[in-house]
């Protein structure tokens, strides 16, 4: 397989942000198996070949949730999400399984989750975890939930809202995906933003630089963007990955 040199620099980096969730599998697991110890590749394909013949629950916990866990002493911390990304979908983890191993997970794994949305879920089903971290102040987890998994069924009004969020938090608005697309023409966040940077100045605060950004990209004048490439999550068993669209 080809990639764009733009490709081949974002998977030759260190995995950051919502980058894990718009990274194919296959590229993410050949990232890690070139970063990887011996030992932790080892790890790693043993987790994976777990979670793959045991999928479902057996006992209070099932063997690739402890792998889930172990995952940052094993392969370091920082390749500890994509690996947690792979297990998850080694697992074939539905709606249900997420939403466990968000609520009970640590933060790591709950970013996990967040990442592996767009290569697991079709549809809408898992926005509820989506919401719950956007209504967290913890920046990690924030620029994990405005992937593309929010990009395609937030609603209008959560989006532009989660947008705020970032601004508020500090988050790159880089991090938001098809953020040329969805801001496109909307006038709503275009008040919204105005409002935001009215008050940042009558505060005597600086307004961010972002801000304007975004701002730039609602204008109704400029040419529309060009839809993003978009090949859906990489479900398990779905035979050709289609998955619904909310604006």
């Amino acid at each position: 397989m080809t990639h764009s040199p733009a490709h081949q620099a974002t998977t030759a980096a260190d995995p950051q942000g919502t980058t894990l969730a718009r990274t194919p599998l296959d590229d993410l697991r050949a990232h890690l198996d070139a970063r990887l110890t011996g030992a932790a590749r080892a790890w790693l394909d043993q987790a994976l070949a777990e979670a793959a013949t045991h999928p479902g629950t057996h006992g209070p916990i099932s063997v690739w949730e402890l792998r889930l866990a172990e995952a940052g002493r094993r392969c370091g911390p920082e390749h500890a999400d994509a690996a947690r990304v792979l297990i998850l979908h080694a697992a074939h983890a539905d709606p249900d399984a997420l939403t466990r191993v968000y609520t009970q997970g640590t933060a790591a794994e709950r970013r996990a989750v967040l990442h592996a949305l767009p290569h697991l879920v079709p549809g809408p089903d898992a926005l509820p975890l989506v919401e719950d971290a956007l209504r967290t102040n913890d920046t990690r987890l924030l620029a994990a939930a405005v992937g593309p998994y929010a990009a395609r069924h937030l609603t209008a009004h959560h989006w532009r809202h989660a947008v705020l969020k970032c601004l508020f938090t500090g988050v790159s608005v880089a991090e938001v995906a098809d953020l040329d697309r969805r801001a496109h023409a909307d006038t709503e966040l275009a008040r919204m933003l105005a409002d935001y940077a009215a008050e940042r100045t009558a505060a005597g605060r600086p307004v961010p630089p972002d801000l304007r950004r975004v701002l730039t990209l609602t204008d109704p004048t400029a040419t529309p963007p060009a839809p993003a490439a978009d090949h859906g999550p990489n479900v398990p068993g779905s035979a050709d990955g289609t998955h619904g669209k909310e604006s």
